[in-house]
């Protein structure tokens, strides 16, 4: 096994991730739309992380994201386990749900604002409204369609009924959507004026959900799906990209979602680095890439390259995703990875389970500095190296330093820590992903 020959160095005080100063981006708009057709430039919108204003620390935070992460990993494998097994078994189709990150905007005529949780494992828009049969608490009124002068209830006969993935047709187009942990929103399809910011963009159509039960909701309103399907934000206003830039996990710093031309992104920003999109026919909504390989310092890992194949079922292959805190590679990748880190680091390895993550050092009492590998993910046509903050965080009062990654069975997926302080955008169009380093609250 070669040695290191190229380290990257990493300060910390209480915490490896770097603390950047505060420049509050302020959400801007292009102007107030009038028609989706005139939706010409696109809008910005600025997201909070579910934990902010919580007075947690980064490690803290780290902590309840990971158990968050855990739980939608296990939603995950619930849905490939129902995708492999014989449909019949199966009462309801499926999706990822919640998310990590949440976004203010307005729906209905007069405007009532809500929060709704980001979600690019899924598609449909909606949010809880009146009556409600089950509705969880909510920090604003619950929307009430009869009091909006825009709302029409949705036909039995539109295409965005019958894209859903379970409805039945009574008094307009009833659905039900069931999440990977069986949680679940169900009531009737609607149309309505949605602001973001000052973009109004009306006739989206969106769950008025009636009965919503589960975990994870209360997080939100609603859920804002932004998957690859018809039922999407981003399927519906006809635009073919948007992009986040998520900042590190820091409650004074907003990331910020890009819809629509201004969600490209260039070169002024930093490299771009473009890697396709890849379909799943049994999974339509997630957003898959083709990871070729992983290199820790100068050592490619002996990874087979059908460790993160997707296989003809629809089972394995990576997905990015926003909703998910830290990566989480295949058992045999990350065994290799986890071996090739333990060598690298030359410290010794903290035992503790208390940490939630699966490779934990000790730090040295000595020093105020330690050096860890470089990281580089190999995706088709993208060498992506990434920053060490995006991959190791330590807790000093603990005197460890962790690397923010763990193990799946199956299935990987490329988390939003790894993403942090990265324009990433999707190109649904050209089917393809863009990664620009860049500082976030800068944009």
């Amino acid at each position: 096994m070669a040695l290191l020959h190229s380290l990257c160095c990493v300060s910390f005080s209480a915490l490896v991730i770097v603390m950047f100063y505060v420049s509050p981006a302020v959400s801007t708009s292009r102007g107030a739309l009038d028609h989706l057709d005139k939706l010409r430039n696109g809008f910005r919108v600025q997201l909070r992380h579910v934990d902010s204003g919580k007075n947690l620390t980064k490690w803290e935070r780290m902590q309840r994201g990971i158990k968050r992460g855990n739980h939608r990993l296990q939603k995950l494998n619930a849905m490939v386990s129902a995708v492999s097994t014989d449909s019949a078994s199966v009462q309801a189709p499926i999706v990822a749900g919640n998310g990590e990150f949440l976004m203010d905007l307005s729906i209905g005529t007069p405007p009532m604002g809500y929060s709704a949780i980001l979600d690019t494992g899924s598609d449909l828009i909606w949010t809880q409204c009146k009556p409600c049969t089950q509705c969880y608490n909510q920090s604003t009124p619950i929307f009430d369609p009869e009091k909006s002068s825009t709302f029409s209830k949705l036909s039995c006969s539109s295409d965005l009924c019958s894209e859903l993935p379970q409805s039945t047709c009574n008094d307009g187009c009833e659905y039900l959507y069931t999440y990977g942990d069986y949680s679940s929103t169900q009531g009737i399809m609607g149309r309505d004026t949605f602001i973001f910011d000052k973009a109004s963009v009306p006739k989206i159509g969106f769950g008025c959900g009636e009965d919503n039960e589960g975990d994870g909701f209360s997080q939100g309103a609603g859920l804002v799906g932004l998957g690859r399907g018809p039922l999407s934000l981003v399927s519906q206003l006809k635009e073919p990209k948007f992009s986040y830039c998520l900042t590190s996990i820091d409650e004074t710093q907003k990331s910020l979602l890009m819809m629509g031309p201004i969600a490209s992104g260039n070169e002024s920003l930093g490299a771009m680095k473009t890697t396709p999109l890849i379909r799943n026919p049994s999974q339509p909504s997630f957003y898959y890439l083709s990871l070729q390989g992983i290199t820790v310092g100068s050592t490619p890992l002996p990874i087979k390259k059908s460790t993160f194949a997707l296989e003809d079922d629809g089972t394995g292959g990576v997905i990015i995703d926003s909703g998910t805190t830290i990566t989480y590679l295949e058992q045999a990748a990350f065994d290799a990875l986890k071996m090739e880190f333990i060598y690298q680091m030359g410290l010794s390895v903290e035992s503790s389970s208390s940490t939630g993550l699966d490779l934990c050092f000790s730090l040295p009492s000595d020093s105020t500095q330690v050096e860890v590998p470089k990281l580089i993910f190999h995706f088709d046509g993208a060498d992506l190296d990434l920053p060490a903050e995006n991959y190791m965080i330590a807790d000093s009062s603990s005197g460890v330093i962790c690397l923010a990654m763990g193990s799946s069975s199956g299935m990987s997926i490329f988390g939003n820590v790894q993403q942090q302080n990265m324009l990433v955008v999707h190109d649904l169009k050209k089917e393809t992903v863009t990664f620009i380093q860049t500082q976030c609250h800068h944009l």
